[in-house]
């Protein structure tokens, strides 16, 4: 593939601020089931495809295809490498795995999508329905570990795109992974919008009692028919409670994290996802506000566009003014937070809300990385075999 298949975090979206130029596209209804219907041209791509009546009825029957609803293809990939190194300020942890590439949960808003430009993909509709698969995850994750100069720091699972999307069902590679770090007693984080999470509690658990794991639920609002249209097959936000309340039963740590903010749109809703999620056992919470970068942006516009037609000019105008007047400032310190009067509110009102329910915690810093053990190597595992 197009991109070296040991890259696995979230793309260099330096430089993206403004719009990009795509060609004017037939956009089709918005489909059930998935966050846009666009299959958006990457930044990539050279070649522009325009519909032609050829007076054979092709365009009745490209229409009726279109009303089908698109399923999900899963491609394997054989990765070289799974672990990401962070070198952004903006996040607090160092390393990071992402078993899967695209996610079908579909959110619109997701800053990972233009990631599938590099693999020829569209950032639009083959995100949510071409998901590539790291088969080999767990095997190279043992190897990375068994590295005699690898030294562990809290590995974040999950980053870029969502390790518990539907397909995590039938493939089982995040618990693969989460195998290899409780059997080398190496400390871990997963994030995820699915109640997934909840199938692996058995591992999570041991891993937190020890001071070695924590788990961050993402709640973006807790009306349901905003969920549907925003984040179309991730777990109902009542649902995504229940699993805080089971990671926390467990005796797991577990965050909140409100994101994206999108201003006017689940914005307004901060203080009662906070309050919700305190109430379910949580004990730390953070957000990030609306990210647009590449190809995000008109596809969030197109969606915005669509769904909100009487607020969209007064959204991204809320965006524009946190981003020092443009769509998108990717600049280390400020892309995850904006800057300005209203992004500077919206921080006082997460603290002020985080102190007064007690989600003031930060689990993820205090991980325990002292008890790390690392894996036999290849060389010395078939050394063994020999005895």
């Amino acid at each position: 593939m197009p991109k070296p298949s040991g890259a696995t975090g979230a793309p260099d979206d330096a430089g993206c601020g403004d719009p990009i130029p795509v060609a004017e596209v037939r956009i089709a209804p918005p489909l059930k089931g998935r966050g846009t219907a666009w299959d958006l041209p990457h930044r990539f791509t050279r070649l522009q495809h325009e519909t032609f009546d050829d007076g054979w009825g092709s365009l009745d029957q490209e229409a009726a295809e279109e009303r089908l609803p698109p399923a999900t293809e899963v491609i394997e990939e054989h990765v070289k490498s799974i672990i990401t190194a962070n070198d952004s300020p903006d996040i607090s942890f160092d390393l990071s795995i992402n078993p899967y590439r695209g996610c079908e949960h579909g959110c619109i808003y997701c800053f990972a999508r233009p990631t599938h430009s590099y693999l020829n993909l569209s950032p639009g509709l083959d995100f949510e329905t071409r998901i590539v698969a790291k088969v080999n995850a767990a095997e190279r994750l043992r190897e990375a570990l068994a590295r005699p100069r690898y030294e562990p720091k809290v590995i974040n699972i999950g980053s870029a795109t969502d390790a518990y999307q539907p397909v995590e069902r039938r493939l089982g590679l995040t618990r693969a992974i989460i195998e290899v770090l409780s059997a080398s007693q190496h400390p871990f984080s997963v994030i995820t919008k699915s109640s997934g999470v909840e199938r692996d509690i058995d591992l999570i658990a041991p891993m937190a009692q020890a001071g070695m794991a924590v788990a961050y639920v993402s709640v973006t609002s807790l009306d349901p028919a905003l969920s549907r249209i925003l984040e179309p097959r991730a777990a109902s936000p009542q649902r995504r409670l229940k699993t805080i309340e089971a990671l926390a039963r467990a005796g797991i740590p577990v965050g909140v994290s409100v994101s994206p903010l999108i201003p006017f749109i689940n914005e307004p809703e901060l203080e009662r996802v906070l309050e919700a999620a305190a109430a379910a056992g949580a004990t730390s919470a953070f957000s990030v506000v609306l990210r647009l970068p590449w190809e995000v942006n008109p596809l969030f516009q197109q969606w915005l566009d669509t769904h909100f037609p009487d607020r969209a000019a007064r959204v991204m105008a809320r965006v524009r003014e946190m981003r020092g007047g443009k769509d998108y400032d990717a600049r280390f310190g400020s892309r995850m937070s904006g800057q300005g009067v209203w992004a500077d509110l919206m921080r006082q009102r997460l603290q002020k809300a985080s102190a007064r329910l007690g989600l003031d915690r930060r689990d993820r810093s205090a991980l325990d990385v002292s008890r790390f053990i690392r894996p036999a190597g290849r060389l010395a595992s078939s050394q063994r075999e020999l005895f």
